[in-house]
C-alpha cells in the first residue's frame, strides 16, 4: 500500500490515477483525513505570525468541516443538479480523492518567508482547487472536465456561503455576550 506522503505527492502533481485509485480503496479515508489535516498544519504554520498556535487548531478544525462541507456540496450538486447519464458514486469515495485534494496545500508553509504568505496562499487554493476539479472530474465518472469545474465553482460558492452563515451566527453569539 503506497504511504500517504506518496500519494500526496502524486495528488499534487494532479494524477487522476492516483484519484481513482483512492476511490476504490475503502482503506484510504484515514489517509485522506490525513492529507486534510498535514495541508492544514502547513497553512497553519506557514501563517503562524497572523494566527498563533490557536490558529493552527482552529484551522485545523475549520479545515475537516470544510472539507466535509465542500464535498457533500460537490456530491449533491454532482449527481443530482450537473449528472452525467453514468455519474454513480457515494459520499465516501469522493471524501477520500478530495481529500488528497488539499495536498498542494502543504505548499502554504512557506507563508512563513515574509511577504510569501498571501502568494503561498493564492498558489496553494488555486491549485488545490484544479486538484479538487481532476478528483471530482474521476470519481463522478465525468467526460467533461468543464462539468468538473462548474459542479466544483457551485461547490465552491455554496460552501463560501455556508461558511458566511457561520460565521455570522459565531459573531453574532460573540456580540450578544
Amino acid at each position: 500500500m503506497a504511504t500517504v506522503v506518496e500519494r500526496m505527492i502524486r495528488a499534487a502533481k494532479l494524477d487522476p490515477q492516483l484519484y481513482r485509485e483512492v476511490e476504490q480503496d475503502e482503506g484510504a479515508m484515514k489517509q485522506a483525513l490525513g492529507s486534510v489535516l498535514i495541508s492544514s498544519a502547513a497553512a497553519g504554520i506557514g501563517g503562524a505570525g497572523v494566527t498563533g498556535p490557536l490558529g493552527l487548531i482552529w484551522g485545523g478544525l475549520a479545515a475537516l468541516l470544510g472539507w466535509f462541507v465542500w464535498s457533500f456540496v460537490v456530491h449533491f450538486v454532482g449527481t443530482r443538479l450537473l449528472p452525467e447519464p453514468r455519474t454513480r458514486t457515494d459520499l465516501a469515495p469522493l471524501l477520500r480523492a478530495t481529500g488528497f485534494a488539499a495536498a498542494p496545500g502543504v505548499i502554504r508553509v512557506v507563508g512563513v518567508v515574509p511577504l510569501l504568505g498571501p502568494l503561498a496562499n493564492i498558489i496553494g487554493s488555486l491549485w488545490m482547487l484544479a486538484a479538487f476539479v481532476v478528483a471530482v472530474r474521476q470519481v463522478m465518472g465525468y467526460t467533461s472536465t468543464g462539468r468538473a469545474v462548474a459542479v466544483c465553482v457551485v461547490g465552491w460558492f455554496l460552501y463560501w456561503v455556508v461558511t458566511g452563515v457561520f460565521l455570522m451566527i459565531g459573531l453574532g453569539g460573540v456580540l450578544l455576550i
